[in-house]
């Protein structure tokens, strides 16, 4: 491993220079240069060349994460893994895994019940569920040998029919990585320890990972137990085939330590909700999950991938206790998912076809309960949704250095709840049917063969959820509406030399999104606990993205300086709105600063300081109810070898209490539970050996 490899997010824009030559001598009549495999987002082995082409072929906001940069400090959550990436809003505690996220104001409510706004895939096959939810979907960022964000429109390369874009993680292969032991430990009782192994015999591999985390949590009532593995086996059939089987098991055991109320947090931020510790709210599910993926290189210019998965989950989910109601969600959800993807070179024109597919059902019931002790059955739940997305992409080379890229992505989704109330026998019903198309058109300019332009124009679409539906604020039968916008987006990345042994690198995009129809939860009051969605008429999401990254040499080059800062700039508002006026939408500050200075040795050392600094945001609507933003100081320094690595970090070293997660009303109270407290001080520690 070179001891001077890039950090999170920094893009090795040595790859680029292949690619720049291409774009810049190929000619009018031929597109040769250009290898169709390294297009394809579906591809199972993908190296990092392929993934910068993918970026430097996208007209917007795309970055790229290695695993070999998270194996230098603690990952445990996505908000670990997604640190650096500018635009992405993440905030961790309410459990000891779960994050909170929003992509460019996507999943505004901040419930976190849904986690909807961003498709989340392994190897190009879903995830996410096919109403658009995440709510009990679990990816273990380790697991993952690259990750590609493609933040809001930019994520038409996976057919991602959401307002925040998708996350693409890419699974190792005994093909790609070595053999690997590693262990973490640290404050408040962690411990996680994970083994990875594999074999290649002649056309047929196959890789295994086992992982286990237990961890005591920094809040009362906040104790986690998962047990998780991974595995996957391929075969070379011919030379032009590859068939490839995924299978992984995740038991994630983890209480709830709940939302305080603004005394609560100055009093004692680390506590639980006393509601949370006497109803014992828990968060246990159990996934099973299955997929193939087939891979045909039909031509020397043409490929075509056709996959799918099944998913089945267990949710065990002891949520709300009052002296009035008690509500534990005990259901199984499956999901289905498929996709077919084409892609070939015809002259300068090269061509993506592909189509997504998948379909969810959740069976089972909402209960009262005492302690977290499932009692009697209150609502049977039986709720169906489908999604079918066929997307078409063309990227024109049509002069020297330019790409015209274009598109357009048909959705059409069927979304069924229906409840039934035991007491009663009444029946709740919604159902509805959405339908779009959803057009795109962007330019890449290369500027040298290192660094570029890009813009485009893209319509938005995203349809309501299951639990949306479920939990509509009419309470009637009339669906949600989908919500849809539109998009504009400049930007520029790329990287330059400084001096004969030193570079810096940057990715800068900003967008302005108009919304229609943007679907908001809040708490229910009368349910405290639960949300109601209703749709918003008009808001606005605008923003900056920016991402510098730089390797200083010093002296004779064994000493190196490498800073690296992520900031992000979010105008989201209410637009005009008769009730809300122009207020800021809650949850995401206006704006939050990431960044570490490193300093490093040819002989595999580092060390330096990390940083954040967040912006104050809103817990309501009507903009009454301010949280106040924070700075963190943190440090990190390991050893990283060609065997073996060894890290150390220090997190929030000023030991400062913050808010990391809101829940949101439409006017909070002054006494309303809606904050919980970020990590206090923390020390860990990891080793990984490869062999």
């Amino acid at each position: 491993m070179h001891p001077y490899k890039r950090k999170p997010l920094t893009v090795c824009l040595g790859v680029l220079l292949p690619l720049g030559a291409c774009a810049a001598d190929a000619d009018t009549h031929s597109l040769a240069p250009i290898t169709v495999q390294g297009q394809d987002a579906g591809s199972a082995e993908k190296t990092k060349g392929d993934l910068v082409k993918e970026q430097v072929l996208t007209p917007g906001g795309v970055s790229l994460i290695e695993a070999e940069d998270l194996s230098e400090r603690n990952v445990v959550s996505l908000g670990d893994m997604l640190r650096y990436v500018p635009g992405v809003w993440t905030a961790n505690g309410s459990t000891g895994d779960s994050t909170f996220y929003s992509s460019r104001g996507s999943n505004l409510d901040a419930v976190n019940f849904d986690g909807n706004g961003i498709k989340l895939m392994v190897d190009g096959l879903p995830v996410t569920a096919a109403d658009g939810n995440n709510h009990n979907s679990f990816i273990d960022p380790l697991s993952a040998r690259y990750a590609v964000v493609a933040r809001g429109a930019n994520a038409l390369t996976y057919g991602a029919s959401t307002l925040g874009g998708a996350i693409n993680f890419i699974s190792p292969t005994a093909r790609t990585t070595d053999n690997q032991v590693s262990l973490t430990g640290g404050s408040h009782g962690t411990v996680q320890s994970r083994v990875t192994g594999g074999a290649v015999s002649g056309d047929f591999d196959a890789l295994v990972t086992a992982e286990q985390r237990s961890y005591d949590g920094y809040r009362d009532h906040q104790e986690q137990q998962r047990g998780s593995f991974y595995a996957n086996t391929g075969w070379q059939i011919s030379d032009r085939v590859e068939n490839r089987f995924y299978l992984s098991y995740v038991d994630n055991d983890q209480e709830l330590p709940g939302a305080l109320t603004r005394d609560q947090f100055e009093d004692a931020p680390y506590q639980a909700n006393p509601n949370n510790v006497s109803g014992n709210f828990l968060y246990n599910v159990e996934t099973w999950r299955a997929a193939n993926r087939t891979e045909w290189t039909l031509s020397d210019t043409s490929s075509l991938v056709v996959g799918f998965s099944f998913e089945d989950q267990s949710l065990y989910h002891p949520i709300v206790a009052s002296p009035f109601f008690s509500l534990l969600i005990d259901n199984d959800q499956t999901i289905f998912g498929s996709t077919v993807r084409y892609n070939t070179v015809l002259g300068n024109h090269d061509l993506l076809v592909g189509l997504n597919y998948g379909d969810t059902r959740v069976k089972g019931g909402n209960y009262s309960h005492t302690a977290g002790i499932r009692e009697g059955l209150d609502t049977k739940v039986d709720n169906q949704a489908d999604n079918l997305e066929l997307f078409l992409m063309d990227r024109w080379y049509f002069a020297d250095r330019w790409t015209l890229v274009y598109g357009a992505q048909a959705v059409t989704g069927h979304r069924e709840v229906r409840n039934v109330d035991v007491d009663s026998g009444a029946e709740r019903n919604p159902e509805g049917t959405y339908e779009a198309i959803n057009p795109r058109v962007g330019l890449v300019y290369m500027l040298t063969d290192r660094s570029e332009l890009f813009t485009n124009v893209s319509k938005l679409y995203e349809a309501p959820t299951l639990y949306e539906l479920e939990d509509d604020i009419s309470g009637n039968e009339e669906p949600l509406d989908a919500m849809q916008g539109v998009v504009a987006e400049v930007g520029t990345r790329g990287s330059s030399a400084l001096g004969r042994a030193s570079d810096w690198n940057w990715e800068l995009a900003v967008y302005y999104a108009q919304i229609e129809d943007e679907i908001l939860s809040i708490d229910d009051p009368e349910a405290p606990g639960t949300s109601l969605a209703t749709n918003v008429e008009d808001t606005v999401h605008a923003g900056v993205e920016a991402r510098v990254g730089a390797s200083f040499a010093l002296g004779d080059g064994r000493h190196r300086i490498e800073p690296l800062v992520s900031i992000t700039y979010n105008h989201f508002r209410f637009d005009n709105d008769p009730l809300y006026g122009d207020n800021r939408l809650p949850v995401a500050p206006d704006f939050f600063v990431k960044g570490e200075i490193l300093y490093r040795h040819a002989n595999g050392f580092f060390a330096g300081p990390t940083f954040d600094i967040v912006d104050d945001r809103y817990a309501d609507f009507m903009n009454t109810y301010e949280v106040d933003g924070y700075e963190l100081l943190g440090l990190r320094a390991g050893v990283t070898r060609d065997t073996w690595e060894v890290y150390v970090e220090g997190r929030n070293l000023t030991d400062k209490a913050y808010v990391t997660n809101l829940s949101v009303r439409d006017q909070a109270p002054a006494d309303a539970a809606l904050l919980q407290a970020g990590e206090p001080r923390s020390v860990y520690a990891g080793v990984k050996f490869t062999f």
